[in-house]
């Protein structure tokens, strides 16, 4: 049994034979032609090799730099750039040679081959062109080994001359990068230099050192001082702003001469005022004058002790009491006022040597930070510097390097010419490539154009697709051949060996109701496809000839109203006014539209009035569902014979009134696209029951057929299955509605 996939390409190689031999023959006749091609002229070979060349004498570095990377870019690309073959070309056309750059490129083999001289890795380019012309090959190969030599000479001084501009470019820059460092650094030993050279020389550890045993000496200084004020104040009974006050009023002269006054006033006072009434002009006079002692002695003691209004105004009592010290008192207060001066310039003293010692202190602890940043920026002119040095020194050897520049090629072997041996083609050789060729080719067309191909042509192909759309396959029905070109294949014959086939198709419809829910068996069952010529209408007539078999009464519907009738082949008339008035006709006022088969027992048939200008009008009447229903009450099975749907929705109308439909398939007919595009609308409609499908016209193996020999008669003239190849198509005219 053949494989699916040879089945499949044997069916498309019967389709596309004629694309196929076109390729196979267009191949066989390109190869004869190559064949019969007079032999090429003699060609001329001109080689020559060029080596690596090396400066007899190299001083610099950037030299050998540059003459190292001229040896390392040697390539075909290189050798063979437009500007060397465009100067080639015009040098031939000097001397009246007509060699275009393109030519000189196609015709140039560059070979580069490596091999040890000494201690050095030269590499080796053999150059060869082939010509025509003897003289002309040898010129062009010459002036190609001249130009290349010329070329590496130029793009080694070319190199050089840019490292020159590199450099002299890139010198202002690092040179302003130096001063730029060198200034930073110059900053930072002018600001912080004194502080770190202290603190390396020990000499700010001795400040630190020098004001911490000054401020312990002040320390001591203090509390002698301290103790002695405190011994002062115990014997003066003051503090040291009222001793400063007492001695201060009681040196001032005029306080004392104030002081004697106002007493004398008093006095005179007191001896008065027993002898005289309060009241008395005497007694008044000495009461002013003493009120105007003690406002002088008050005005005095605050220009004296006042600080310029800052101290408030003491009373004349108090200053009367603060002046009246003796010497002995007086000595000792300047003492304590003085030891008070002593005291508070030792605190100031010590405060301030306690400030300077916190910040030499914070100068030590930062020392490190210092030092580091200068040893950064020490560093960073360093390096600026170094830098500088080195792309001067660079400078100066690349100019030295230009007397040292020369070619990274030379000759080493001059041009010689040759002539090339050509092989001799053989036709012979050619002719059976191109044959083979030729085969290769016609079958990819044929592969190729089967993959274009949407048709399913096996009816493996579509079982497989029924299968992933999970649709019942009610049938598999063998493909029918008449011997007459117009016959319609219907099993009028009780014994066909086609009959098998529509009784299992009948019989796996009637279990479908028992797969159902409801168990009802399909009565009103509509048969359509997606396309014409897949067999509908012939799978339509020969079920129902099937179940009229099996005494079941049947009804065949030509539900297409939009084709002509086929009652004829089962020997049954339309009425005459049917055509004309198709209400009236299924209303069953023109004729009876239902009439019986002839040959078939228990078989009616409804012929199709058609064509019809307006089809939808009639299927979707009233006069069309009463007769459905009447039908479905007289006849034990219906089948309606409906439209593709590609052409129309006549069976998505019709459908509702029955109780399934059955799709028919074909191989060789049905496309994929299409296919798989009805069974998405049919599945995906809720009111709508798809019963199965049936595959139609399969070319099944011999030994899936049925053997029972056929008896032929006027009516069924059909070829026994011996006659069909099994796994082709077959050769005669196929007639299938």
């Amino acid at each position: 049994m053949a494989s699916p996939f040879l089945k499949r390409y044997l069916l498309a190689l019967n389709r596309y034979k004629w694309p196929a031999l076109a390729s196979f023959l267009a191949v066989v006749g390109i190869s004869g032609i190559v064949a019969l091609q007079p032999p090429p002229p003699v060609q001329y070979r001109a080689e020559g090799v060029l080596v690596q060349n090396f400066p007899l004498v190299a001083f610099s570095t950037t030299g050998t730099e540059v003459q190292a990377r001229g040896q390392g870019i040697i390539s075909e690309e290189a050798l063979l750039s437009d500007v060397l073959l465009q100067q080639v070309s015009q040098q031939l056309e000097r001397r009246s040679i007509n060699i275009r750059p393109a030519a000189i490129r196609s015709n140039t083999q560059v070979r580069l081959e490596g091999q040890e001289n000494n201690q050095n890795q030269i590499q080796q380019v053999a150059v060869a062109f082939t010509w025509p012309d003897d003289e002309e090959a040898q010129a062009t190969l010459g002036l190609l080994f001249e130009g290349m030599v010329e070329l590496s000479r130029v793009t080694n001084r070319s190199r050089l001359q840019a490292i020159l501009e590199a450099l002299n470019e890139r010198l202002p820059e690092i040179e302003q990068d130096l001063r730029t460092a060198e200034q930073a650094l110059e900053r930072y030993d002018r600001v912080e230099g004194p502080a770190i050279q202290a603190a390396l020389d020990g000499s700010l550890l001795g400040a630190i050192s020098s004001s911490e045993q000054q401020r312990r000496q002040n320390q001591i200084t203090l509390a002698g001082i301290e103790a002695q004020m405190r011994s002062l104040q115990t014997q003066l009974g003051m503090t040291p702003e009222q001793a400063f006050t007492s001695s201060a009023l009681s040196a001032d002269p005029i306080i004392a001469q104030l002081r004697a006054q106002i007493l004398e006033a008093e006095t005179q006072i007191e001896l008065l005022s027993s002898q005289l009434r309060p009241a008395h002009p005497t007694l008044q006079d000495f009461r002013d004058y003493l009120q105007a002692y003690n406002q002088l002695l008050q005005q005095r003691a605050q220009e004296v002790i006042g600080g310029n209004g800052l101290n408030p105004l003491p009373s004349s009592s108090q200053v009367r009491q603060d002046s009246a010290l003796d010497p002995a008192r007086a000595g000792l207060a300047n003492q304590l006022v003085g030891f008070q001066t002593q005291r508070d310039a030792l605190i100031q003293q010590t405060e301030v040597l306690a400030a300077s010692e916190v910040q030499m202190r914070q100068q030590y602890s930062s020392l490190p930070n210092k030092q580091l940043e200068r040893d950064r920026l020490a560093q960073q002119v360093a390096l600026q510097r170094a830098l500088y040095d080195q792309i001067q020194a660079k400078r100066i050897d690349a100019q030295a390097a230009e007397a040292e520049t020369v070619s990274s090629l030379r000759v080493a072997i001059a041009p010689t010419t040759s002539v090339l041996a050509e092989d001799a083609q053989n036709p012979l050789m050619i002719w059976l490539a191109g044959g083979l060729l030729g085969l290769i080719t016609a079958g990819g067309v044929v592969f190729l154009l089967d993959l274009l191909d949407g048709t399913l042509h096996t009816y493996d192909d579509l079982q497989a697709l029924l299968r992933d759309q999970e649709l019942p396959l009610l049938g598999l029905i063998p493909a029918m051949q008449t011997r007459s070109p117009r016959g319609l294949p219907l099993l009028l014959q009780p014994d066909s060996p086609y009959g098998d086939a529509y009784e299992r198709l009948r019989s796996n419809l009637r279990l479908m109701g028992s797969q159902t829910g409801d168990g009802a068996i399909p009565k009103t069952i509509l048969v359509t496809s997606t396309r014409d010529q897949e067999g509908k209408t012939t799978t339509a007539f020969n079920l129902a000839i099937a179940s009229a078999r099996a005494g079941r009464r049947t009804l065949v519907i030509e539900g297409d109203l939009r084709s002509h009738s086929q009652a004829r082949r089962l020997g049954v008339n339309l009425a005459p006014q049917a055509q004309a008035e198709p209400l009236r006709y299924y209303g069953g006022k023109v004729g009876d539209p239902i009439q019986m088969v002839p040959r078939v027992e228990n078989l009616y048939l409804a012929p199709s009035p058609g064509p019809q200008q307006n089809a939808v009008a009639i299927l979707e009447s009233s006069e069309m569902e009463r007769f459905l229903e009447g039908a479905r009450g007289r006849f034990d099975m219906v089948i309606i014979d409906a439209p593709p749907l590609v052409r129309s929705n006549d069976a998505i109308l019709l459908e509702g009134l029955t109780d399934g439909l059955v799709l028919v398939t074909r191989p060789g007919l049905t496309e994929k696209a299409v296919l798989e595009a009805a069974l998405e609308q049919l599945l995906e409609t809720e009111d709508l029951r798809l019963l199965g499908a049936v595959i139609n016209g399969a070319y099944m193996p011999a030994a899936a057929m049925p053997h029972s020999t056929p008896t032929t008669a006027d009516e069924d003239d059909l070829l026994p299955p011996s006659a069909l190849p099994p796994t082709q198509p077959p050769v005669g005219s196929r007639v299938d509605f």
